[in-house]
């Protein structure tokens, strides 16, 4: 009997980090239900799930409409079958200055980045919750923990998630629920939102370096939506970000107050004819990658790592045993005798 394929639903589906994704589980076997503003962008990632042999079904849909959301998860129940895994990716942005936004911007890109994902768990929570299996996987951000100037409509919408996956996981815990729930929190990424965000900045906009590709994104949700983590931190400098939070926030205040504008900026200026997305979806044949290619990282040693337990384990105890090599050679026995020991428990409490 053949091996049931996995039905994954995306949505931000068509660009960026979401289209890298959409490659990712169809290198995997899986079906894929495809939700995004942008018809042609759409489509094209349809014709990418067909040509890895899988079944897709491109759905237009804006996440801040809670029953369009309800209505394309009915249709992809009924073209694919029951859900297995839901990424809440969808996302809209502002570069700007707190005090030259504006109200409705405030509650667009909350409607989108936030609102977005609680419409797209409901509706995942309808079809899991009675067959007590599935998984949601929310696309956060360093930036949910560690905000940066000129972005505070989306690290605000970045923080709510946190706050809303956090109280429904409790939920399912005391339900004793096998329905799971993780985010995937990331780093800076070369993607087609430094060119369709709206911005006032007086140059273009640019992802805080380092930069990574999405597909190195697309591998960390892939694990994420199957490793049943709480919480995947992809790339160091996210680690570095939340990390600092917690432990130097004030520094990190005054250090983003001297740097995080310039950080944000290529050297180049606006565009006249900049288009963006914040109000409908953007014209243009865009991706996964936007135009950073050049900078942007190819791997993350961390995420290898953090996706890798026995590597790493078997690193640290590298790094420790050329330590104590330089130690009496009794010692060194000793030493390794206890490395050994406390490795194999290290590494039978990891699994």
């Amino acid at each position: 009997m053949a091996k049931k394929r996995e039905v994954v639903v995306i949505t931000g589906a068509s660009a960026g980090v979401g289209r890298a994704t959409v490659r990712e589980f169809a290198r995997h076997g899986a079906d894929i239900g495809l939700i995004a503003r942008g018809k042609e962008r759409l489509e094209a990632a349809r014709r990418e799930v067909e040509e890895l042999g899988g079944r897709a079904v491109a759905i237009p849909c804006d996440v801040a409409d809670a029953a369009a959301v309800e209505t394309a998860a009915e249709q992809i129940e009924r073209e694919l079958g029951p859900i297995d895994v839901w990424v809440n990716n969808a996302m809209v942005s502002v570069f700007s200055p707190v005090k030259r936004m504006e109200p409705d911007e405030y509650r667009r890109v909350t409607e989108v980045t936030y609102l977005g994902v609680v419409h797209g768990t409901l509706s995942a929570l309808k079809r899991m919750l009675p067959r007590n299996q599935g998984t949601i996987v929310q696309i956060g951000s360093a930036l949910a923990y560690r905000s940066i100037p000129l972005q505070s409509a989306y690290c605000a919408a970045k923080h709510a998630i946190v706050g809303f996956t956090d109280s429904l996981r409790c939920e399912l815990i005391h339900d004793q629920s096998k329905v799971h729930l993780t985010v995937a929190h990331l780093p800076a990424v070369n993607t087609p939102q430094f060119e369709w965000s709206k911005s006032r900045m007086p140059r273009h906009p640019q992802p805080v370096p380092p930069i990574f590709e999405p597909e190195v994104i697309a591998r960390g949700i892939y694990f994420a939506a199957h490793a049943r983590r709480r919480e995947l931190w992809i790339g160091f400098p996210t680690v570095k970000a939340i990390v600092g939070q917690r432990v130097a926030a004030g520094y990190a205040d005054h250090y983003l107050a001297k740097n995080g504008y310039d950080s944000q900026m290529t050297s180049q200026p606006v565009s006249p004819n900049r288009r963006d997305n914040l109000w409908e979806s953007a014209p243009g044949d865009f991706a996964a990658h936007g135009t950073f290619d050049q900078e942007a990282r190819h791997m993350s040693w961390q995420l290898k790592l953090n996706t890798n337990r026995g590597l790493l384990a078997a690193t640290l105890a590298g790094i420790g045993l050329g330590a104590f090599a330089l130690l009496r050679k009794d010692d060194v026995e000793h030493a390794a005798g206890k490395i050994s020991r406390e490795l194999k428990n290290w590494t039978r409490k990891a699994a």
